[in-house]
């Protein structure tokens, strides 16, 4: 079996460690720097581990061409060229020194995604402590290789993947050297409905490919990455905003400052409540058993008396002989005088 967690900047991330946050600023900046860095105070304060970047240009993604299949037709971007989007959402390079101080200055992790090798190659002059792969780039074998090849943890979205796929791209980063993979179960699209997300499949996903996993949430609401922790995941990337009504190109399908608050404080309590396959009776339980039932005597009974319906019972508080032992209780007899409120044991019948 594969290790299914990974470490982040000295973080655990996995089964057995509360839930690791993402916020992902993405276009968010819109294309200011002081925006960028109130970003990122926002995810620190809302209680997000981590902030993600996005290194690329719109050179490095596609082409400036209106040809078929170059203009986006749908969706929140319908009407722009892949290079006009790109172009109005990509993030200043020379912004990413600044940004990774700020992160060390607050105390928050600081990584980014990588479109092509030369982002691979400027990233690491930070010495970024992981990668992640978009969804869009999870089949660009090379760039998953090149990526893996840093020895850094890898984090690759799934959106859009066939398992083939998946497989294919498991098998490539772990070829190349990787050994802390995570697999984000993820809808690409922008915003995503919840009841598109299949959410049984971050399970499976573990398995199949014995990997830790997490979930790049797309939807408006916290509800399915809640429930998405409860099924396994241990990683959860949400794009994060000031304010929706800022606008940018991918203020529409982001969380606001308060409502990542809610969700990492909700992520963590679901984690908490989930526990061990324990059927047991909780530490917080010990002092209730005033409140279960068990067997006491009713009334006075002398020695040498016979217990029967009229002496005994099955009451509250917890503290006799189980309820289950009464038939067995029934027509024995007292081996001393037992007082009327007395916890029933063996040492006291015959």
């Amino acid at each position: 079996m594969a290790n299914r967690s990974i470490t982040i900047d000295g973080r655990r991330i996995g089964p057995d460690a509360p839930p690791y946050v993402v916020a992902e600023l993405s276009a968010n900046h819109n294309g200011d720097i002081d925006r960028a860095l109130a970003v990122i105070d926002a995810a620190k304060n809302a209680g997000a581990d981590a902030i993600k970047l996005q290194t690329y240009t719109a050179d490095t993604l596609t082409i400036d061409h209106d040809g078929p299949g170059f203009r986006i037709e749908s969706g929140p971007w319908a009407g722009q060229t892949l290079h006009e989007l790109y172009k109005e959402a990509s993030m200043p390079w020379e912004w990413h020194e600044t940004l990774f101080a700020k992160g060390r200055e607050i105390g928050i992790t600081v990584f980014s995604s990588p479109f092509d090798e030369t982002a691979i190659d400027y990233l690491e002059t930070f010495d970024v402590p992981a990668f992640k792969i978009a969804s869009f780039e999870a089949t660009d074998l090379p760039l998953v290789e090149r990526v893996a090849a840093t020895g850094k943890p890898v984090i690759i979205s799934t959106g859009m993947a066939s398992r083939d796929e998946i497989a294919e791209t498991v098998a490539a980063a772990r070829g190349a050297g990787c050994t802390e993979l995570l697999l984000l179960h993820c809808v690409s699209a922008y915003p995503a409905a919840a009841e598109d997300y299949n959410l049984r499949g971050i399970a499976d996903m573990a398995d199949v490919f014995d990997t830790a996993v997490g979930l790049s949430d797309h939807t408006l609401g916290p509800e399915t990455a809640i429930a998405a922790v409860s099924l396994g995941a241990t990683l959860v990337e949400k794009h994060l905003t000031l304010r929706r009504t800022d606008g940018g190109p991918d203020s529409g399908f982001s969380a606001e400052p308060e409502e990542l608050a809610t969700l990492c404080r909700s992520l963590r309590t679901v984690w908490s409540a989930l526990g061990t396959p324990d059927h047991g009776q909780a530490p917080v339980e010990s002092g209730n058993a005033i409140f279960r039932r068990s067997l006491y005597a009713v009334a006075d009974i002398a020695a040498g008396d016979v217990l029967t319906r009229d002496n005994i019972r099955s009451i509250r508080p917890g503290f006799g002989l189980p309820p289950k032992e009464y038939p067995a209780l029934l027509g024995r007899t007292a081996r001393t005088a037992i007082a009327r409120g007395t916890p029933l044991s063996w040492d006291l019948v015959d």
